[in-house]
Parts: C-alpha cells; structure tokens; sequence
C-alpha cells in the first residue's frame, strides 16, 4: 500500500466546516465547501480563502543562494530587491520546463523557492553542484493560505499593522508580522487573477490564523473553484497544462519571463534565445460552442489538421465553456475558429485573448 496522504494544518478547521477532500500529489487537498457558485462569486466580487499549504516550499541559504535559484529559473533572480517575487519556469539544459513557480528574496543569502511538484532535490542538486548553497524543502514547516478577492485587502487591512497600501503586486514584507495577532509571512501574490495575498505561517499557529480570516468575513473556497478561476486567468498549472521536460515557456507564451538579456546564467538560456527570435506555438483562450466540456488535452485542428492542444478546460460561469489552449502561432490569431475534439467528434471554438477575465491583468495589481 502506499503512503497515506498529507493532511495540511488547515485540514481539521476545514473539516469541521464540512469540506471534501481530493488526493492528489501526496496531499489532501481541498476540493470545496458545497457551494461552488457561493465560492466563486466570494473570489470574484467579495474576498474567499484557501489551503495552499501542498504548495512546494524550498529555501535556499548560503552565499550563492540567489545564483543557485537563478541557475534553474527563468526570470531574473539576480535582479530581485530584498521582499521581492519573480515567477516564471524551472528549466531543464534543453530549456524545457520541468515545473513553474516563484522565487522570493528574503536577504542576500536567503530565498523561498516555491514550486508545483515535489521531488525537485536531485534536480536542484546537480544544477548548483559546486555553488555555495544550501537547500532545504520546507513545505510541512510553511502551511499557508491565500486570501483572493476585490475585498481581500479591506479585509485584511484592520487585521494587521503592515501598510498593505504601500505593499507593491508581487511583493512580501521580509519579516514576519502579525495578523490578527496570529504570526505570519505576508505576500501580495495569488493564483486566481484577483487582488490578494497569501499568509505563511506555522502548523502549530495554522488553525488560528484560520478562525481569524473566516471570521473577518473571508469565504472558504477549494480547488474546484480555482481551477476555473486560473483557467479564466490564464495561468498554468505542471501536468495539467504541461509534462516535464516537453514545452519551453515560449509555448505558454511567458517571454517576458525569460530573461534572456538579464545578468544571470540559467539552463537552456541560449536554446531559449533561438527559440525567442520566431515562437512556433502561442498560448490562448479557447472559446467553446454549447455547454460540454471537453477532455483535458483534447486535440485542436483546423479543417481536420492539427494545430494544437487543450491543456486545461472549464464551464465559466462568466463565460461559458472555455479552455487554455496551445495552439500553432498562426492559428493563434484572435477572432480564428477552429474544432475542439469533443466525444465522438469535434465543437467549434473561437481563439480569444489569454486571461480572458482580465487580459491586461490589472485586477491583481488594484
């Protein structure tokens, strides 16, 4: 038999509150509390909050610890401020992605780097051999939620001492705070496309730091509900949207988070630059015709060719079924119809802009 599932410090308030749980990657995660239309709107127009806490947490610490995390990320690392975050993709020498995710900067010697998978030891070992670094996974020390809505930060503000007018999208207070008298890390990231932050705290102080959102008003959401937010949002998610070690971040259309002219060195960087000068493949927005949601990597043709993939469907409540899709550069076009592989045959399907719910991505930065 194999290992049981982790259990987040989240998982008994969460319980007690009647929701269900999915397996998936080693952990329990949450899949909702009964209402998804309830959670949804929460995300959409209120302010919600979820477990997070399977999220793969890594710190980096030593003299090289911020080289070491540029060595095998994207963007540029060496460039970030002291309580700043880069997201972008964990690259393989061939420039594929083996995994996507953030990087924050907590002092010269000192990172987070935040991942989807698990297992990333060897990988980051025998990318930073001969470097000056120390690498520790932390997830089980670092239960977190994040706190995503319109209202999330008129909820949080009267909770906690930090200026949370003054703290910058994609940026974290590099000590730890309070809220609600409960001990956190404080971040003004997300996954969903709305305003919001996460709270990074410990297990012991985890159900404390629940009662405290939930009782400001905070509606608890689970992954049901953020798979169609992120959908909505444009964002990806590591065998869903991808394998590793079988797209490079140009088929997701993440060239500004490829630093190709940054200082640092990083794998497949020069495979990357060749790739740059003419991408073969663009990330988009699916619109489906009718109500049935495809599989999750259906074949996209046109006229009976194929031209890309489905990577991640949903049934929006905004905008009806819709899908992210990896589609040829010149079937990427707006305004293109092509067929979406559905039972037996195929539906039509109109390219839209990515993040169709915020394509200019303001949302988050309110």
């Amino acid at each position: 038999m194999g290992e049981e599932a982790i259990r987040s410090a989240f998982y008994d308030v969460q319980a007690a509150m009647g929701a269900t749980f999915v397996e998936e990657g080693g952990w329990y995660w949450t899949e909702g509390f009964g209402d998804l239309d309830a959670e949804y709107r929460a995300v959409r127009e209120g302010v919600g909050v979820w477990d997070v806490s399977p999220l793969n947490k890594w710190e980096f610490r030593g003299p090289d610890a911020l080289r070491a995390a540029q060595r095998v990320h994207s963007n540029d690392v060496l460039g970030l401020e002291v309580g700043q975050v880069r997201y972008g993709a964990f690259l393989d020498p061939d420039g594929l992605m083996v995994d996507d995710g953030t990087v924050y900067k907590l002092a010269p010697d000192r990172a987070w780097v935040m991942t989807n998978a698990s297992g990333h030891e060897a990988y980051f070992g025998a990318a930073t051999e001969g470097m000056d670094v120390g690498i520790e996974a932390v997830t089980l020390r670092m239960p977190h939620v994040g706190l995503q809505g319109p209202r999330s930060r008129e909820l949080l503000q009267p909770l906690t001492d930090v200026d949370l007018s003054a703290l910058r999208y994609y940026r974290f207070v590099p000590r730890e705070v309070t809220v609600g008298g409960v001990p956190v890390w404080l971040s003004r990231t997300g996954f969903g496309g709305e305003l919001g932050y996460e709270l990074f705290t410990t297990p012991e102080h985890a159900p404390a730091l629940w009662d405290v959102v939930v009782k400001a008003g905070a509606t608890p959401f689970g992954t049901a509900c953020i798979e169609i937010c992120r959908i909505e949002a444009g964002m990806i998610v590591t065998d869903y949207d991808y394998e590793p070690h079988e797209r490079t971040p140009y088929d997701f259309s993440m060239d500004r988070l490829v630093a190709l002219d940054g200082p640092g060195e990083f794998l497949g960087k020069e495979r990357l630059r060749s790739i740059a000068e003419a991408p073969p493949n663009r990330f988009k927005t699916l619109r489906l015709e009718g109500d049935e949601v495809p599989a999750y990597g259906a074949e996209v043709t046109k006229e009976g060719r194929p031209v890309g993939v489905l990577t991640s469907p949903a049934a929006s409540p905004r905008f009806g079924v819709i899908g992210l899709a990896i589609l040829e550069t010149s079937e990427a076009e707006d305004g293109n119809v092509v067929d979406v592989a559905l039972g037996d045959g195929t539906v039509p399907a109109t390219v839209a802009p990515l993040a169709i719910h915020d394509p200019e991505k303001r949302r988050p930065r309110m």
